[in-house]
């Protein structure tokens, strides 16, 4: 069963179409939760942004070849959380590294009268600390709290291991890969890994682990003995889903099997949005709602 939808619509380009799933989970999340008042909630934004609608730097967007469409042109997550009418968390916490974009959003933010007696929290800082910091309280100093985690970076700046210290909590995590856009990048078709510590770090597996899922040799018999031929896999931007998906399966109970996937547009997919938990019926929602597109 899904939670009705709020009224409000928001968006309509593709870039916003990961914004508008995850306000729709975030409503039916606070719906459920107000039936459990003695569960105290906590919002985490790793990458909060300054609010404001923003650019990938040109250097950067020349050298991933980015599309003008594909660039990131918004942070205004925190903006549609604390917008919600009626319904609200205990505690907001906005991350990110930039002090300065931080400075904005808390400026930004308490322009609106809906931030008006809410516990808005901006930590400046890597969000792979306050990870772990989180996931400590959850699990040691207050188990009564529950969180929903929102990870929206651009690149690979989430670690592994802060994931995993997410084991055991009551969490729900919405996590954005950039499948298509970065990490299949960084897979060369030829063998020659790029930035191999940035992709264990990202998987949490070991170099081998990553060559036996993404590439496949061939010995090939030459007129001067048996060459090894490397060839990438076929569909690696949906291989990159599958394998992360299937790395958060080793610390969640529940996986959205079938990630929202978002396309450029010449239609190839460039990042996928995932969604973990400890709990069947949110990960049943979020399904709904990924299905709705």
């Amino acid at each position: 069963m899904i939670i009705n939808e709020p009224k409000q619509e928001w968006g309509g380009h593709w870039t916003e179409k990961k914004l508008n799933a995850f306000s729709k989970y975030v409503w039916s999340y606070l719906i459920i939760m107000k039936k459990f008042p003695y569960w105290k909630t906590i919002y985490f934004d790793g990458f909060a942004g300054s609010g404001r609608r923003t650019s990938v730097k040109s250097d950067l967007v020349e050298q991933l070849a980015i599309l003008p469409e594909e660039e990131r042109v918004y942070k205004c997550a925190a903006e549609r959380v604390i917008n919600i009418e009626g319904l609200s968390f205990d505690f907001y916490y906005f991350i990110d590294r930039k002090s300065t974009s931080l400075e904005k959003l808390e400026q930004h933010l308490k322009t609106h009268k809906a931030s008006e007696g809410k516990n808005l929290i901006f930590k400046n800082g890597d969000c792979n600390i306050y990870l772990n910091e989180l996931a400590n309280a959850l699990q040691k100093i207050n188990p009564s709290y529950s969180a929903l985690i929102f990870l929206d970076p651009f690149g690979m700046q989430i670690n592994w291991e802060s994931i995993e210290a997410l084991r055991g909590t009551r969490s729900d995590v919405w996590i954005f890969i950039p499948t298509g856009v970065i990490v299949n990048r960084l897979l060369d078709r030829k063998g020659e890994l790029k930035s191999l510590k940035k992709l264990e770090s990202f998987f949490g597996l070991g170099e081998q682990e990553i060559r036996d899922y993404f590439y496949k040799v061939e010995s090939v018999p030459t007129l001067f003995g048996d060459t090894e031929i490397v060839s990438k896999v076929l569909n690696p931007i949906e291989k990159i889903s599958s394998l992360y998906i299937e790395r958060l399966k080793t610390v969640f109970e529940y996986v959205t099997p079938k990630p929202l996937r978002l396309d450029n547009s010449k239609g190839v997919p460039i990042f996928h949005f995932v969604f973990a938990a400890n709990n069947a019926n949110a990960v049943k929602i979020a399904s709904q709602i990924i299905d709705k597109g």
